[in-house]
């Protein structure tokens, strides 16, 4: 079974690889237009792209659609942290891997965005399990940061040396 895995960060990506990679032909998906600035996107996908190598996955990365986020957003700037700005955000990057999921002949899909703590997997998979409605793709619904999840994906981190970072990825999330 094939599937296709959003990854968010390097960091939450290893945990969820380390569960599924026995039960599924993984491909990595990179899609963060939310994050900011360009030099911490580029940090990013550099450990992205050492994530895909270490694991030995094929990876894909689609293009920085920054403005597209931005434009996405208006208006949402001072909502708080987990509000309609992130589900927004959220159903941006999941509509994007599901649509390629779909395209490429995925038999699933699925994300990291559920291993951080201040991520609520149920407003992610609520949004995932309605795309995968939409689109007639079975989701692979998950919280990665339950049985030690999160704190796995650390000590994998440090492992790896990837870089941890102290905000979600976007302007706002970085000010709060």
């Amino acid at each position: 079974m094939k599937l296709l895995l959003h990854v968010c960060c390097a960091s939450c990506g290893t945990i969820a690889i380390e569960k599924l990679s026995s039960d599924f032909e993984l491909t990595l998906f990179w899609y963060n237009p939310n994050i900011y600035p360009i030099a911490e996107y580029e940090e990013r996908l550099v450990d992205f792209q050492k994530l895909s190598e270490i694991y030995k996955l094929k990876s894909i990365k689609e293009k920085y659609e920054n403005k597209h986020w931005f434009k996405l957003t208006k208006g949402l700037e001072k909502e708080p942290e987990g509000g309609e700005r992130c589900s927004l955000c959220f159903r941006m990057r999941l509509e994007k891997t599901v649509e390629l999921a779909k395209k490429n002949g995925f038999d699933y899909w699925g994300t990291t965005l559920t291993t951080g703590p201040q991520k609520d997997a149920r407003v992610i998979n609520s949004i995932g399990a309605q795309l995968a409605e939409k689109y007639d793709l079975q989701f692979y619904s998950a919280n990665f940061k339950k049985e030690d999840g999160f704190k796995k994906s650390v000590i994998l981190s440090k492992k790896y040396n990837f870089c941890r970072q102290n905000y979600c990825g976007c302007i706002f999330s970085q000010k709060g």
